[in-house]
């Protein structure tokens, strides 16, 4: 009761709630573009699909972000966020229609990777600044629930923009370039519900940092290095990203395991493996949703480091039982249960990182905390990559998945003993 009390007074908020409006409909058009992507490069029907062609992809789309990550964040410290939101989105709409125009072409595939790095590029700097400007709109009593409903509901809206571009591709023939299209459709609503929150609300403070871009720029390798050493100095917020990682890590391995698997064993045909797909990222929204309720009670009773160890602990255990199997139900199962445990430790990171390090920081630790996800993605693709068989079954990957999240859940409960 007290957590819906808590969400009633949040939405009350005028600004918090504009600010969530911009995440919502963000987040909503990067699962529309996401799904875009991944029904282009790994259902096509002239595509023969492997772990090694999925983990090339991701690594195209991600690994450069560990350059433009830190970039970002020194950035996001000297720019106005709200202008970040703003002219961000404003140039992800303007990049998606590139990339419809692309898809209808039929061109190489790198062409078609280098148009959607570019649109997924300036991600990073809008999901970087909505975290950073979360507690600019709350105060500190509330972060933890507003951590639990706004980036749970950015996931959420992600889910849902995933399900509109199926039911897109459904009524277009099975267009790419429609769903692209609609997601740059959403990406401009972002840009313009920015508006409706003054320019300097959201930070940083003017007198802070510098704020020309020239001076940014110089100093960016300095800002970095400070922000790493303030980070260093912030031992929990460290040692919180570092687990988060890993359970991201493991997040990831499992993920292409299911493309796999949707793709060549659980259907025999592109569309019904389609719709499977669906259905384990609807299980892992409703994950994602089930933590937004339950995080704010288990960190409150446990912790964040508390709370962190008993989703690594259930992820352990429910992991190898049930992927095991390699059967569709089993795995929907457990994309719920390790939506909810992945989500859940991300808002108690996310509460100890906002908590912990000081609001001149946010932004290069938070463009660090992004690039480590996506580092973490990659490398759980790669290693996928080496293991999996062409029809995704591959029992060692699930044992060393569950050995991770086992240790994981070890050097957890030793910090939360030491706190």
């Amino acid at each position: 009761m007290s957590v819906v009390r808590d969400l009633r007074v949040l939405l009350r908020v005028t600004n918090f709630r504009r600010l969530l409006a911009v995440r919502l409909l963000s987040q909503c058009a990067d699962g529309v573009y996401q799904v875009a992507l991944a029904t282009y490069v790994v259902f096509s029907p002239e595509k023969q699909t492997s772990p090694a062609a999925i983990a090339s992809a991701m690594a195209v789309l991600l690994l450069p972000y560990s350059v433009v990550g830190p970039f970002a964040g020194v950035l996001l410290d000297r720019w106005q966020r709200r202008q970040v939101f703003l002219y961000g989105n404003l140039l992800r709409a303007l990049l998606a229609c590139g990339t419809a125009v692309l898809v209808l072409a039929t061109v190489p595939d790198w062409l078609f990777y280098a148009s959607a790095l570019s649109v997924t590029a300036v991600n990073r700097f809008v999901l970087a600044g909505l975290s950073a400007s979360l507690p600019r709109v709350v105060d500190e009593e509330r972060l933890v629930v507003a951590n639990s409903l706004s980036p749970t509901a950015g996931t959420l809206a992600a889910t849902l923009g995933g399900g509109l571009a199926f039911g897109i591709r459904l009524i277009a023939d099975d267009s790419d370039a429609a769903v692209v299209a609609f997601g740059a459709l959403l990406y401009l609503c972002s840009a313009l519900a920015s508006l409706r929150m003054p320019r300097e609300l959201l930070g940083p403070d003017p007198g802070l940092v510098p704020q020309r871009l020239g001076s940014a720029l110089a100093s960016t390798a300095h800002g970095l290095a400070s922000g790493l050493r303030h980070l260093a100095e912030r031992r929990s917020a460290a040692r919180a990203l570092i687990a988060v990682g890993l359970m991201r890590f493991c997040y990831g391995a499992l993920l292409v395991t299911v493309l796999m698997l949707c793709r060549y064993t659980w259907s025999s045909t592109d569309s019904e493996g389609l719709g499977l797909l669906g259905l384990a990222v609807a299980a892992s929204g409703a994950g994602f949703f089930a933590a937004a309720l339950l995080s704010p009670w288990g960190v409150g009773r446990l912790g964040p480091f508390g709370w962190m160890t008993l989703c690594a602990v259930v992820a352990a255990v429910v992991e190898p039982a049930l992927c095991l199997t390699f059967a569709p139900v089993p795995f929907l199962v457990t994309a719920f249960i390790l939506g909810l445990v992945t989500q859940g430790s991300k808002i108690a990171t996310d509460t100890v990182v906002q908590t912990a390090v000081d609001d001149a920081y946010r932004g290069r630790v938070f463009s660090l905390y992004d690039v480590l996800f996506n580092v973490a993605f990659v490398g759980a693709a790669g290693v996928a990559a080496l293991m999996l068989p062409p029809d995704g079954r591959s029992p060692l990957l699930v044992v060393l998945v569950a050995a991770i999240y086992a240790a994981t859940a070890g050097a957890l409960w030793r910090e939360r003993t030491k706190g």
